[in-house]
């Protein structure tokens, strides 16, 4: 079995952090290249640390090289108050690393999206995710997946009270959304993860991919 490469930008947050593990755990994997502000919390001698400043990350298109790319980046309007500073994150680096995968032909590029994102939206957050999706698409990488997940639950390490109580309501809240409000339930980063880690594997005609699709891919062997 030919041992693959991969890309992680974002390895240090919640959902980043679980790829990390899960794909140093795999044998599918030889290395994993991490772009990243600050060190990961997993040792391994799979691992490749490349600690940088995301915005400048076309700097480094000669070591941006791999099989397949995860783009586990994103802040929120409380972290990062500033319009222009958000947009630098949210739609900036997963843009660039797009345009790397396209110019490197890296054929998987993987980036977590979310639920209500439109580039036509009047709610900021809703819109730079759409812009996004749609520079992500421009690039036209032959194995291109945006998931759209609800809510990530899961225990961060920054501290976020809107969203907390949020999931705290979830938690009583989930059994009641059925039928077509399933979609609005929240799902666990780890769900995420296998769903990434699916679509790395196998190959799936859709390129966005909504919160409840998420979940039924994450069930498959």
């Amino acid at each position: 079995m030919e041992q693959k490469t991969a890309i992680i930008l974002g390895a240090t947050g919640l959902t980043g952090s679980i790829l990390l593990d899960k794909l140093v755990d795999d044998p599918r994997y030889r290395k994993i290249k991490v772009f990243s502000r600050n060190h990961v919390h997993r040792k391994s001698e799979k691992i490749e640390e490349y600690l940088i400043n995301l915005f400048e990350l076309e700097k480094f298109t000669e070591l941006f090289k791999a099989d397949e790319v995860f783009c586990c980046i994103g802040t929120t309007q409380k972290k990062t108050p500033d319009n222009d500073t958000y947009r630098m994150v949210d739609f900036g680096i997963p843009a660039t690393a797009a345009k790397l995968c396209h110019r490197n032909e890296i054929e998987t590029f993987q980036v977590i999206s979310a639920m209500g994102a439109d580039e036509k939206s009047r709610f900021f957050y809703n819109r730079v995710k759409g812009e996004m999706e749609g520079a992500v698409l421009e690039q036209q990488i032959p194995n291109t997946y945006i998931l759209q997940p609800s809510l990530i639950g899961g225990e961060r390490e920054e501290s976020r009270p809107f969203e907390f109580i949020w999931k705290k309501i979830m938690l009583v809240g989930d059994h009641l959304l059925v039928g077509s409000l399933r979609k609005y339930r929240s799902i666990h980063p780890e769900i995420i993860v296998k769903a990434m880690i699916y679509l790395a594997n196998n190959k799936h005609r859709k390129g966005r991919i909504t919160s409840e699709e998420i979940r039924e891919i994450a069930d498959r062997k």
